[in-house]
């Protein structure tokens, strides 16, 4: 009879410690990952030199054998915004000494978001060779793909210098331009929390690509680029507003303008970077490790 007591209480205990156990390895392997995910963020940033080498890189390789290089994609741009700016102003009915530099600044603005936002979906597929080949962070390849398409807006920002000299004179030169160095901040980080989320998923789904680039054909339409958010009834400017890309493109646009800000796009980007950080957190921690797996 005692020995079936000891039996009878010696089973329940061991499975306990068995399962204390188990779930220590999991607290474990949980704060292990967070520790590479966060190491991965760290190295990446500091390994800066990598990267930019390596987005200059591309676009050397991409224009390699062309007399104008990666000015092509500026003259292109030049030929694409003036052409719509003299259209759509007389469409519209828009005062062209107003509206081209507002279509310039927001087609400037829209290019890099766009862009940027397309090619990170295919970051890691792009770079599974290198991935598989080279122990580097994953973080740093994000940051090429941004950092190419900085390097890009910087050589297309040359478009507007004219449309603003032309249209506005020396007024659009003023304090407010200084503004547009954080503006660039603010669409780097969102970027990259965002580069984060595109990425894994681009290269867990590979369809996702395509679909990302239908939503982009149609936030153009939505977002008030080529077109200015007072022509919208009182009643549905709202919808403008709480618009996260309209907010973050006037963070850039308004600058160059000569403006400032308004207080509901700067909130409005803000609140997009702190869901971007949300979800990059999340997901990057938890399939940081299948990444190598999916591509």
């Amino acid at each position: 009879m005692i020995i079936e007591t000891e039996a009878t209480f010696s089973q329940p205990l061991y499975s306990d410690e068995r399962e204390t156990s188990e779930q220590n390895e999991i607290v474990f392997h949980q704060k292990s990952q967070k520790m590479l995910a966060w190491e991965d963020i760290r190295d990446g940033l500091l390994r800066w030199r990598i990267w930019l080498l390596l987005s200059y890189q591309d676009i050397r390789l991409r224009y390699q054998r062309s007399t104008l290089g990666p000015f092509w994609i500026t003259l292109s741009m030049a030929i694409t915004v003036y052409s719509m700016g003299y259209l759509y102003s007389h469409l519209f009915k828009m005062n062209m000494h107003d509206y081209f530099p507002y279509l310039v600044a927001g087609m400037l603005g829209w290019s890099l978001v766009s862009t940027t936002a397309t090619e990170l979906v295919e970051t890691f597929t792009q770079s599974s060779e290198l991935i598989r080949q080279i122990k580097l962070p994953y973080t740093l390849y994000i940051h090429k793909v941004i950092m190419r398409n900085f390097i890009i807006f910087f050589h297309n920002i040359l478009v507007i210098v004219p449309i603003l000299i032309l249209f506005r004179g020396t007024s659009a030169w003023n304090i407010h331009l200084l503004l547009l160095l954080p503006g660039l901040l603010l669409i780097y980080a969102n970027a990259f929390c965002y580069g984060i989320v595109l990425s894994m998923i681009g290269a867990r789904y590979r369809d996702i690509s395509q679909v990302i680039k239908s939503l982009i054909q149609i936030a153009f339409f939505l977002t008030p680029v080529m077109w200015i958010p007072d022509i919208l009834p009182p009643d549905k400017r709202f919808f403008a507003l709480i618009n996260p890309v309209y907010a973050l493109i006037e963070m850039v646009r308004a600058p160059m303008l000569g403006n400032l800000p308004t207080a509901s796009n700067v909130a409005m980007s803000l609140l997009a970077t702190l869901v971007g950080i949300a979800l990059s957190y999340y997901l990057f921690t938890r399939r940081r490790a299948r990444i190598i797996y999916w591509i």
